[in-house]
């Protein structure tokens, strides 16, 4: 049975800070992404997963620079999203260090999918899936311009080749009022593969729902890097006895 795992996602933006946003607007500066990592190292987190939020936005690819120096200083399993619109770049950051390629746009493409699942092996390929509103409400971009059920969407990407889903909540992203559990049962019941909560969590409780409700992990940015109401930065990770908690309930 495979393990349940609690993944930090950490926001890059084009200046190279790490930030939080709030329903994917507003902006938060949370600290250097170097020291950051550094201190994810010291806590032997599970893995992390760094999304540039600008790259694709302003029309530019992976900063393979920027990637391969944080990379050397990441000990332990490194996922990178964010402008990655062919094969050559996933083969350029798996030789910086990245071992899982995140697709958010691009999980759109058929035959992008297609290439990287054959080339690098689908337990590399994550897809991103965004949703807006919540439970039976919730919708999603499949296209440009069509939205679409995110169980559908979801069902697609696995037959593409897809090997592991992130299911993101705009709708709760930074709200720190815990995940949309009844979206999260409802989609992990109907997929074979790993699916990670994100959006919304915004402490352990939190984490442990997103667990329970049948995720193979749950991610959250909030809930690593703040504490309190007024948001202050704070970087932690829950402790081995309470992941071993976790992980019991989850599977029991």
């Amino acid at each position: 049975m495979m393990r349940k795992r609690l993944i930090p996602v950490l926001l890059v933006d084009q200046k190279r800070r790490l930030v939080k946003t709030i329903e994917f607007g507003e902006r938060t500066y949370v600290g250097d992404p170097f020291n950051v990592v550094r201190l994810f190292n010291e806590k032997e987190v599970d893995e992390i997963c760094i999304l540039d939020i600008d790259a694709t936005r302003t029309g530019r690819g992976p900063d393979l620079g920027f990637v391969r120096e944080l990379a050397t200083e990441c000990f332990m399993p490194l996922a990178y999203g964010g402008g990655i619109t062919e094969l050559k770049q996933c083969e350029e950051l798996n030789r910086s260090g990245v071992e899982k390629f995140v697709l958010g746009q691009g999980a759109r493409n058929s035959q992008l999918v297609g290439a990287i699942a054959a080339d690098m092996g689908s337990q590399a390929l994550v897809a991103c899936v965004d949703v807006d509103g919540r439970g039976a409400a919730a919708s999603c971009y499949a296209s440009s311009d069509a939205r679409q059920e995110p169980i559908e969407f979801c069902l697609r990407l696995q037959d593409a080749g897809v090997g592991e889903i992130i299911l993101q909540s705009k709708t709760l992203d930074g709200t720190r009022n815990g995940y949309d559990l009844e979206l999260l049962q409802s989609i992990t019941r109907k997929l074979s593969i790993p699916v990670v909560a994100l959006g919304g969590a915004g402490n352990v409780a939190h984490l442990m729902e997103g667990l329970h409700a049948g995720a193979s992990a749950a991610a959250s940015g909030s809930a690593f890097t703040f504490i309190g109401r007024l948001r202050a930065v704070l970087i932690s990770y829950p402790a081995p006895e309470i992941l071993e908690e976790a992980e019991q309930g989850a599977h029991g």
